[in-house]
């Protein structure tokens, strides 16, 4: 079952850009960011984050300890793609069908309301459940949501989570442990995690701006991004993942980037082919001093200025550990038979380069190939030297 290829057959995607497939190619291409100054988190003063406004599915058909915000963006996602999902599992069958989800958040937003309201003296909500928060929610949400009864689990990884989830279910599918897997990954914003990059002093006070000169720090965002993916040939492949564990610190890159060049290698030896085939890079592109070094230097080293690069967060903010599953359903957009010309999702940026990083091939607003764009890799580098790339091939 080794040699198996895994195909994404379908995709669902809520994020700043927009909560429908539509929605979101359509602003992602026009290069119109869903980044916009908000207070909601931070009161009194005005904070550039990608947040998600699209009214989102109840979740009251669940008990107490799945009803978080962080699952009703989860439906949101699956929503656009449940009829896929739910012939998968008439075809299959519910024992051979499995949800693997990324998140870094679960429902922390409930557990800090829950805990301002004990600290004002009321007590605990009656709709609070300490589970609301358990990473496992999302998976195990989804899966009674379908009736699906096979493996439900959550990679929790920090911003490389959805990146493992989706190449563990394709190991899911290659090993025949499943025949089919809903994949992806979703986070939510909450007070708890704008305070913590802000104590870090990561996060800008302007629109995010990756390899520039004046590059300051993330947005955070918000969002998911949900996949069906089994064996049956579709157009865009996962052909490739790399992962790794560099271990350097606990918050900041290698900054020789070992570990970010042995995931990028893995991907690209798992797919079997060369770094010169490759189109397009989507890069995890924080546009943090230490992480955009590091990772200019290795895709300088490796594609030099063959593949194209571009950072789509200053379009839906960093969405921690939804956000590799919203990249790849950028790619997997830009992969489609309607993008014939071989649009590219595009960076923005200042226009002011950072001298001492090595030159990269940037996608700026309109840039396209000419052609359909045939391969892909999309790079996670998390906290604590957690590292993973996703190879997308195009067509069967």
């Amino acid at each position: 079952m080794t040699g198996l290829t895994v195909y994404l057959n379908d995709c669902g995607i809520v994020c700043a850009l927009g909560a429908s497939r539509e929605a979101v190619r359509a602003r992602l291409f026009a290069a119109h960011s869903g980044v916009v100054p908000v207070d909601t988190y931070t009161p009194g003063r005005l904070l550039p984050l990608g947040v998600v406004d699209a009214a989102l599915p109840s979740v009251a058909q669940h008990g107490i300890a799945a009803r978080s915000r962080n699952n009703r963006m989860a439906l949101a996602a699956l929503a656009q793609i449940r009829p896929a999902v739910e012939q998968a599992i008439a075809r299959y069958g519910a024992d051979r069908v499995a949800v693997v989800i990324g998140t870094s958040t679960s429902g922390i937003a409930e557990t800090e309301g829950a805990i301002c309201q004990h600290v004002a003296g009321d007590g605990l909500p009656k709709a609070f459940h300490y589970g609301q928060q358990e990473m496992a929610s999302p998976a195990l949400m989804l899966a009674e949501e379908l009736g699906i009864d096979g493996p439900a689990l959550v990679h929790s990884s920090a911003c490389s989570s959805s990146a493992k989830a989706m190449a563990s279910a394709a190991r899911l599918i290659r090993m025949g442990l499943c025949d089919a897997v809903l994949t992806g990954g979703v986070d939510t914003l909450c007070g708890f995690t704008v305070a913590g990059f802000s104590a870090l002093a990561s996060v800008s006070a302007r629109r995010c701006n990756p390899l520039g000169a004046n590059r300051d720090g993330i947005n955070i965002g918000e969002g998911a991004a949900l996949f069906l993916m089994t064996a049956q040939a579709a157009s865009v492949a996962l052909r490739g993942w790399g992962e790794s564990s560099d271990g350097h610190h606990m918050s900041a890159p290698d900054p020789a980037g070992g570990g970010a060049r042995l995931a990028i290698a893995q991907a690209l030896a798992r797919a079997g082919i060369a770094a010169s085939q490759v189109d397009y890079v989507n890069l995890h592109g924080t546009a943090t001093p230490q992480n955009d070094a590091m990772e200019a230097r290795v895709v300088s080293d490796l594609f030099g200025a063959t593949a194209m690069v571009s950072s789509t967060k200053p379009l839906t903010g960093h969405a921690l550990g939804a956000a590799a599953a919203i990249e790849a359903a950028l790619c997997w957009l830009a992969m489609q038979d309607d993008n014939a010309e071989g649009l590219l999702p595009p960076h923005l940026w200042d226009g002011v380069p950072d001298e001492s990083l090595p030159p990269l091939r940037l996608a700026l607003p309109g840039a396209r190939l000419g052609r359909p764009l045939d391969w892909a890799l999309s790079n996670s580098f998390a906290f604590g030297g957690s590292n993973a790339a996703l190879l997308f091939g195009r067509g069967a």
